[in-house]
């Protein structure tokens, strides 16, 4: 996450407004493909709405190492059947259904052990704004196909590609691999994920890009 979160325009925030305005939990859903800038805008949303908005990321829901290892997965890490969608799915419904006195805990992944973190995201039945980004909000398979139902609101997270893949590559570096390694991983998971991905961004409510400066 960059140190100063960019601005978000006024049009954006408004519709978050109108969400809000009935007073119910509202759940709003960021998807798009890896380097798109996903957790960049869920962070810059709490921001603006600090007060009443909670982060649950889907990709709390990455299946273990260990257990990506025991199915043949691990160098596929990152698309669909990586992660628990039916766990995900269940979430969002209690999320949905949550009881006044009931706090809701989610998993969160960490990036510098790359590996989940059960329970580590409390979410108070206060909460009336739930942002949840990833990549599969809007996939037709499985359990997935069951998310975009649970969800309110559903905004596209559109970027230059090219800067995406740059993106990734950096992030990679920076999390352990050799630049080499970083590249291939980009072209060989990331990209046919990022395909896979944007077939679907029809299917959102509303298309997002950050503002261009020059």
């Amino acid at each position: 996450m960059p140190a100063v979160l960019p601005e978000i325009p006024a049009s954006y925030l408004r519709r978050i407004e109108v969400l809000l305005a009935s007073g119910q939990r509202k759940l709003l859903g960021l998807v798009g493909p890896p380097g798109a800038g996903k957790s960049t805008l869920a962070q810059a949303l709490h921001q603006q709405f600090p007060a009443v908005s909670t982060l649950v990321p889907m990709d709390g829901y990455h299946l273990a190492n260990a257990e990506l290892q025991r199915l043949g997965r691990a160098q596929r890490k990152g698309a669909p059947d990586t992660f628990d969608s039916a766990g995900y799915v269940a979430l969002l419904r209690r999320l949905r259904q949550q009881a006044g006195t009931e706090t809701v805990y989610a998993p969160e992944f960490r990036r510098d052990i790359e590996e989940p973190i059960a329970g580590a995201i409390a979410v108070s039945a206060a909460t009336r704004l739930v942002i949840t980004e990833g990549n599969y909000l809007l996939h037709h398979e499985g359990y997935w196909a069951d998310v975009a139902a649970l969800l309110d609101e559903i905004w596209y997270v559109d970027v230059d590609d090219h800067l995406r893949r740059e993106r990734l590559v950096q992030r990679h570096e920076f999390f352990g691999r050799s630049h080499q390694a970083a590249v291939d991983w980009v072209s060989n998971t990331d990209e046919p994920n990022a395909r896979l991905i944007a077939a679907a961004r029809h299917k959102a409510h509303v298309q997002f890009q950050w503002p261009s400066h020059g």
